[in-house]
């Protein structure tokens, strides 16, 4: 077994000693039939942005628009390429494009392998990479450098260390042997949807969203979600990206729209009590990041509390920066909250993301 002892409050096990689905395990057969028992008008809404947006990478450095390129054959490139030159006589004529693309750029699922933690699972007081149901970093989530344990040094803040690269590997070869993104693609990601709508609630303006206000916003529209659901949550803050055409304001996306509070305990109680299959925004990270609140004791703490809760603790899939306006508005014309969504990721083995064009059907 991977580990002797699993996080507080999480569920590592439940599902199995070797599960790698983690919460969308609950979405069976009958959660499927109540997606499709909610198609009564036959309207299919797109949930995607354009895959070039935000544009550019100030919202993440690390992440960088999609670069469409022709394929090539002996330096030729096959965009508006007659066939002709190769067959005589051939009157095809044939495009062809390859991308070079950051997998969570734009509209994007989460997979279990996207955030870990350094957590002691054999409970020997030695702190280690790990991720949902005990799979390691290192051993079934591989990269190019070994970044080792950050040390603390005595006024708490993290010591610098020297990362190591991993021999036999690749200065740029990443891989998920376990928890990658194709277990979500098999999976299908199939079922019902629940929509609330945190900007017809409370706006644009910049706002933490804890239980309490999570729950007056459920109310108000008079959603609700039993398990096996997936949950989506509208902020506006798709919208604000579509305005800015490629050309993101970062100082106004971060001061604008709700987002989770991720510090929010209660919150974090009611997400696992709850038993929805994957929680999914319109917003960038789903939780406020950075977050607001830090120990001032210099204690351990995770950046990205809601990422942790969900991802490592719960194997509960996250879904970012999906654009639900088009959907928010129908259901609110026809007073309802519940739709069939169907949005798979690419399968792509060893994947911790992927962009996604999720498709909701009313």
């Amino acid at each position: 077994m991977r580990w002797r002892q699993r996080p507080a409050g999480s569920n590592w096990g439940d599902f199995g000693p070797d599960d790698q689905l983690g919460r969308t395990n609950l979405i069976g057969p009958e959660q499927v039939r109540k997606g499709v028992q909610e198609v009564r008008e036959g309207i299919s809404l797109c949930l995607s942005l354009p895959l070039d947006y935000p544009g550019g990478n100030v919202l993440n450095a690390r992440r960088l628009p999609p670069q469409l390129r022709p394929t090539r054959r002996e330096g030729i490139p096959y965009v508006n390429f007659p066939l002709g030159h190769v067959y005589p006589g051939a009157t095809d004529v044939v495009s062809d494009d390859q991308v070079l693309l950051s997998l969570q750029y734009s509209t994007q699922w989460d997979s279990l392998a996207h955030v870990g933690a350094l957590f002691d699972p054999d409970g020997d007081g030695q702190p280690r990479t790990v991720y949902y149901n005990g799979y390691r970093g290192h051993e079934h989530i591989l990269g190019p450098q070994d970044h080792g344990i950050p040390a603390r040094d005595g006024d708490g803040a993290a010591a610098r260390y020297q990362p190591v690269c991993c021999a036999g590997r690749a200065p740029d070869e990443s891989v998920a042997r376990a928890l990658g993104v194709e277990h979500l693609a098999v999976k299908g990601m199939q079922g019902r949807g629940v929509l609330v709508d945190l900007e017809r609630a409370y706006g644009t303006d910049f706002r933490d969203i804890g239980y309490d206000e999570l729950m007056r916003a459920m109310e108000r529209s008079g959603a609700s979600v039993e398990p096996g659901d997936m949950l989506l949550l509208r902020t506006g803050f798709a919208e604000l990206v579509l305005s800015m055409q490629r050309q993101p304001d970062a100082h106004r996306l971060h001061h604008s729209c709700a987002a989770l509070d991720g510090g929010d305990e209660k919150l974090l109680q009611w997400i696992t009590d709850s038993g929805i299959a994957a929680l999914i925004a319109d917003n960038y990270a789903v939780e406020r990041h950075p977050p607001r609140r830090v120990p001032e004791d210099g204690a351990p703490y995770p950046v990205l509390p809601l990422h942790e809760h969900c991802l490592f603790k719960l194997g509960l899939p996250l879904g970012e920066l999906w654009y639900l306006k088009e959907l928010a508005d129908h259901l609110h014309a026809l007073g309802r909250t519940r739709f069939l969504l169907t949005a798979p990721p690419l399968r792509l083995p060893g994947a911790v993301g992927s962009p996604v064009t999720p498709i909701a059907t009313l």
